[in-house]
C-alpha cells in the first residue's frame, strides 16, 4: 500500500524512457513551465529570459548571464537541476542504448509461442512414450551405437 506512490513514479518513468516522442515532449514542458515560473518568482525577468534561463539551467552549462534571486527561483533552479540530472538525461541516455544493444537474432513473439507450443508437444509425446509398456518393436529400433545403454563403450 505504501508503495503504491512510488509503483506510479515507476511506470511513468518506462513509460517516459520508451517513447522518446513523450520524452522530449516532457523535456519541452518542463522548460516552458520553469520559464513562466521564473518570469513570476523573478522581478524584471522577460518571458525570453525566462526561457533562456531554463534551457541554460536544465542543460546544466549556468552560464551565469542569468540567475536566480529569490528564494523561490532557487528551489525551482535545484528542482529543475535535480530533475534533468538524476530523471532526463539518464532516460535519454538508457533509451539509446538500448538501441544500440537490440539483439537482431533474438526469438519474436510469434516464434517464441511457435518454440512453447513445440515444446509442450515434445512434453507430451514424451509422457506418452514413458508411459505406454516396452514392445519388440522399439528395442528392435536401436542400432549398433545409437543412444540404445546397452551399446555404451563403459559395457562392453
Amino acid at each position: 500500500m505504501l508503495l503504491a506512490p512510488f509503483r506510479g513514479v515507476y511506470r511513468g518513468l518506462v513509460y517516459l524512457a520508451n517513447s522518446p516522442r513523450t520524452l522530449i515532449l516532457s523535456y519541452l514542458m518542463l522548460i516552458a513551465i520553469c520559464g513562466v515560473l521564473y518570469h513570476f518568482f523573478e522581478e524584471g525577468a522577460t518571458f525570453g529570459d525566462s526561457i533562456w534561463w531554463a534551457v541554460v539551467t536544465a542543460s546544466t552549462v549556468g552560464y551565469g548571464d542569468i540567475s536566480p534571486e529569490t528564494w523561490q527561483g532557487r528551489v525551482m533552479a535545484a528542482v529543475l537541476i535535480s530533475i534533468m540530472v538524476l530523471i532526463v538525461v539518464p532516460l535519454i541516455t538508457a533509451h539509446f542504448a538500448s538501441k544500440l544493444i537490440v539483439d537482431e537474432d533474438a526469438f519474436g513473439h510469434e516464434e517464441q509461442e511457435e518454440l512453447k507450443q513445440n515444446l509442450r508437444r515434445v512434453r507430451q509425446l514424451l509422457e506418452e512414450l514413458a508411459a505406454s509398456p516396452p514392445s519388440p518393436s522399439r528395442d528392435a529400433a536401436t542400432s549398433p551405437g545409437s543412444a540404445d545403454p546397452s551399446a555404451a563403450p563403459g559395457d562392453r
